[in-house]
């Protein structure tokens, strides 16, 4: 690792990565994610079972995305920035200049391992960096056809991806990067943000939380339960800004139960173990930890679970209580328990009493005087009125947490920041020297006053 790293910094010191050879680079992988397409989707049903279509929405299709945006606007992202000089500075200009940070790892998880392994590094190639990065080992499938896809295209002393385990992230942890940009749970995200410490190392921290979503007695209730299960049952649950558990208003409650139950019959059957559409856990492990949360006498719709097939039925879960153990941890699959509420006052005290700050909060409700309450006092990464996950399409919007759910954003020009130095450039004239600067300062303090009001 130490020698892949020094590599790396020689290759980054001794080349300069311009517009055209970045925008080069970005074609190339463009191209090369093309080509393993179809590597791309059958690895990602060999992983997790992804249907073709959910494989291309929520992965391919969104890297290819964010690529085309990075290419259209990185011209505009990289010129630098002229900026007011005041008077005592001059004659002379200010410009700030986004320079690249150096040698960057990414540690990318095994829920989307596509997109969030890609979209990361797309952000750190367009600002001009060296990648090395680590794919997850649970899903083994994706990790392979990647390796191969950034081998094919690039040299590994500029981009090199290296699978494996515990071992590998620790040896790599200890070396001296100049970004790390890491997409897990909060407890690893810890132990990351620690080992950076170590070399003084900046750190975006992509984590998670207990995301809510809060049904309001207002609320269109048709819309809200299919964007809700949207959002809940894509990926099985394996996604950090899926809703974890729901807050309806109690006078609507009996009603959102029985459209949410009908719902998931409707789109996945008496039997979706039998659904081609609904993707598994990533291994038995954790179907194993889901599965014990799910409190069987409350179970309204699902429950059923298959730890060998890797297997939860979409399940609801009614009358859960602040105390139950499902609503202490974040649930990370398609297990949704719902609480009620009287008041909004009930909302936030229950959601300040999580011990984390939610990646994301959803907000059901026709009433804006409501949308602008709790979007205010709601402290989230990321808030989503009358829809699901959809924010993170708007690749305009930062994407990251707050707290406990994460540390920096990215996604397109956010992305480009984050793994960005913004240099200051003063440039001083020489054909005028402001003598008010130097002794002796008899007489010049009432001047000097003047300039600085």
């Amino acid at each position: 690792m130490h020698s892949i790293v020094a590599q790396q910094r020689d290759f980054f010191v001794h080349n300069t990565f311009s517009l055209i050879e970045r925008k080069r680079r970005l074609f190339l992988l463009k191209e090369a994610i093309l080509s393993h397409e179809n590597a791309l989707k059958k690895a990602l049903y060999m992983d997790l079972k992804k249907s073709e279509y959910e494989s291309y929405m929520t992965e391919i299709g969104f890297v290819l995305r964010e690529l085309a945006l990075t290419i259209k606007h990185l011209n505009k992202w990289m010129k630098p920035q002229k900026v007011p000089t005041p008077l005592l500075a001059q004659p002379a200009n200010s410009y700030i200049h986004p320079t690249p940070l150096g040698v960057c790892l990414i540690i990318s998880p095994f829920n989307y391992p596509v997109s969030l392994t890609l979209s990361p590094l797309i952000a750190a190639l367009a600002a001009g960096n060296c990648c090395i990065v680590k794919t997850s080992e649970l899903t083994p499938n994706v990790s392979l056809v990647l390796q191969q896809l950034i081998t094919s295209i690039f040299e590994p002393e500029y981009v090199i991806c290296i699978s494996g385990g515990v071992e590998e992230v620790n040896a790599l942890l200890i070396q001296k990067f100049d970004h790390i940009f890491f997409t897990g749970s909060t407890n690893v995200g810890k132990l990351v943000m620690k080992k950076a410490s170590d070399n003084l190392t900046p750190v975006t921290l992509e984590l998670g939380g207990k995301s809510p979503c809060i049904v309001c007695a207002d609320a269109n209730i048709d819309i809200a339960v299919k964007r809700i299960v949207y959002g809940k049952m894509l990926n099985a649950g394996q996604t950090c800004v899926a809703p974890d558990y729901v807050l309806v208003e109690e006078s609507i409650k009996a009603i959102f139960l029985e459209k949410l139950r009908q719902r998931i019959i409707e789109l996945y059957g008496e039997n979706a173990q039998l659904n081609e559409d609904f993707s598994r856990m990533v291994n038995q492990k954790h179907t194993q930890r889901v599965s014990e949360l799910i409190d069987k006498k409350n179970v309204l719709v699902g429950g059923n679970v298959d730890i060998s097939d890797c297997f939860i039925a979409p399940t609801v879960i009614s009358d859960v209580q602040l105390s139950d153990q499902i609503m202490k941890e974040e649930i990370f699959g398609p297990v949704l328990p719902v609480m009620s509420f009287t008041s909004f006052n009930e909302v936030i005290n229950i959601i300040e009493q999580l011990p984390a700050h939610p990646l994301a909060a959803y907000i059901f409700s026709d009433n804006k005087r409501t949308h602008h309450l709790l979007s205010s006092k709601i402290q989230a990464g990321g808030i989503a009125i009358n829809h699901c996950i959809q924010h993170l399409v708007n690749h305009n919007l930062p994407f990251g947490g707050v707290g406990l759910s994460g540390i920096g954003s990215y996604h397109g020009k956010y992305g480009f920041d984050t793994f960005s130095h913004y240099k200051s450039i003063y440039k001083a004239t020489t054909w005028f020297d402001l003598t008010l600067l130097y002794p002796p300062y008899k007489n010049k303090l009432y001047w000097l006053k003047k300039i600085l009001k």
